[in-house]
């Protein structure tokens, strides 16, 4: 005999606890220090996209989304045209990821914005949600998110799946839902359906475009359970917790749902980090380190013998790529990251180039560089970086809180510097400074689309790209 499902007892099973507390969330019961989290996040998102969204993987991913409707919902960021909203977010969502400067949370596993940012402006615009609307929608979102991954990780990453999209779709969900004004029940259903299209695999390292794919998926994914659970679709309510569920699944451990729940009832705080450098998140520490002993010391690059980076053993085993064929491997490369951040003193976009991938010195010091694992060190992304001359003399430096963390985060002038370093080369100044304003004073906002209007650009030839 099966056993009874968890609906048809009086035990609410955590989708339906999870939807009842956030169905209720409005922008009143959001503390300010998170409506400022979400306008932060907000511009970042933005810019991180523009700039995304004229790299080839963006470029292709728009020429997808155009060819996926007539219906002109939600715009393509970057692009000069409107889609259909669940393309619009596919698209967004894969130019937000395209460039390695997305935000991260606290133990560098995933990015909130790419899955969840992605569909809520895309959903937001359809509707004409406001500003208010749309903060509360994405508080919703990351909040989801890190609660399913708080539940699955680190098992769900030792397992090989990429905890962007596969938490994402939550996330994305949840964002969507609240814009499109889904009753408890129906939001319980669109979590069962956002767990049926969770998917998203580690395996997505190398000169391909993998990685920049995994939150497109997602990020559609989200709109789709929302959308199709508002017209009556139902799915099921045990999708975390129960014995085929998602938990289970994806990181055998179904009896840490509870994680998922854990003090509903208090406000969320969203801990989020922003990337200052564009690469891999857990590579900061290490160009940090780089960067430290470059101003303190400032080394003869041709007297190094060598340089050793202790890292944490979770993160040890990653990166090591020492001969990357595209500008995608030298963006999750360590050795690459350390050399270019030493030679040219910073590692953003104009350091990870495929012009760049063939110089001599670079690749010098890449062939100089050598990961060990520490276990001693304090975080998970912390690195112990010791640079040893051919005098025998040794510099060194250790991070444990990388620039853009909690600890150690970037101003809100400095976000403001990053979003106008990528956004200015593509839409202009005075439409980025309009940007900015909008976002700043986002809750004033009537309709988002008014902001989404001011992200287009003039399409680029895939050619073009970097």
């Amino acid at each position: 005999m099966s056993k009874k499902s968890a609906s048809a007892t009086s035990v609410k099973t955590l989708a339906v606890k999870l939807a009842e507390h956030h169905a209720k969330l409005s922008y009143s019961r959001i503390p300010e220090a998170g409506r400022h989290a979400m306008k932060r996040l907000l511009l970042d998102y933005i810019g991180v996209a523009i700039a995304g969204s004229q790299t080839e993987s963006g470029i292709i991913a728009r020429e997808f989304a155009a060819l996926q409707g007539r219906a002109a919902e939600a715009t393509l960021i970057g692009g000069n045209g409107c889609v259909p909203m669940a393309a619009a977010a596919f698209a967004n969502a894969i130019s937000c990821h395209s460039i390695e400067l997305d935000d991260i949370d606290v133990l560098a596993l995933f990015h909130f914005s790419p899955p969840v940012f992605s569909p809520a402006l895309a959903v937001g615009e359809a509707v004409g949600a406001s500003g208010k609307e749309l903060i509360t929608a994405l508080a919703a979102g990351c909040e989801v998110m890190e609660r399913v991954s708080q539940a699955a990780n680190n098992d769900l990453r030792n397992r090989a799946f990429h905890t962007t999209p596969t938490c994402g779709v939550f996330g994305a969900t949840a964002a969507a839902a609240k814009l499109l004004k889904l009753t408890p029940a129906k939001l319980t259903s669109a979590f069962g359906l956002a767990g049926a299209q969770a998917s998203g695999l580690m395996e997505m390292y190398g000169p391909s475009m993998q990685k920049r794919f995994n939150p497109g998926p997602a990020a559609r994914n989200g709109v789709t359970a929302a959308h199709i659970a508002k017209l009556g679709f139902t799915g099921a309510d045990t999708i975390f917790e129960g014995e085929r569920g998602f938990l289970r699944a994806f990181a055998g451990r179904e009896k840490a749902g509870a994680e998922i729940i854990r003090k509903l009832d208090k406000p969320f705080e969203l801990r989020i980090e922003f990337k200052p450098y564009s690469c891999a998140r857990p590579i900061h520490n290490a160009i940090d380190c780089a960067l430290e002993i470059r101003k303190k010391h400032a080394p003869a690059l041709d007297q190094i013998r060598s340089i050793v980076v202790k890292r944490h053993p979770d993160w040890s085993h990653y990166h090591r790529n020492i001969a990357p064929r595209t500008y995608h491997e030298a963006q999750v490369s360590l050795p690459y990251s350390v050399a270019v951040a030493l030679i040219e003193g910073n590692a953003l976009l104009a350091q990870y180039t495929n012009s760049k991938l063939g110089n001599k010195e670079i690749r010098r010091l890449m062939d100089l560089t050598r990961i060990e694992t520490d276990a001693k060190l304090p975080r998970g992304v912390s690195c112990h970086t010791t640079m040893t001359m051919l005098s025998g003399e040794r510099y060194v430096s250790q991070v444990d809180f990388p620039k853009g963390s909690i600890e150690n985060p970037m101003s809100d002038d400095e976000l403001r510097g990053k979003f106008e370093n990528l956004a200015v080369p593509v839409i202009g100044e005075l439409r980025a400074a309009q940007i900015c304003d909008a976002v700043s004073r986002i809750e004033r906002c009537a309709d988002v689309g008014e902001l989404m209007r001011l992200t287009t650009a003039p399409a680029r030839r895939r050619g073009s790209a970097r």
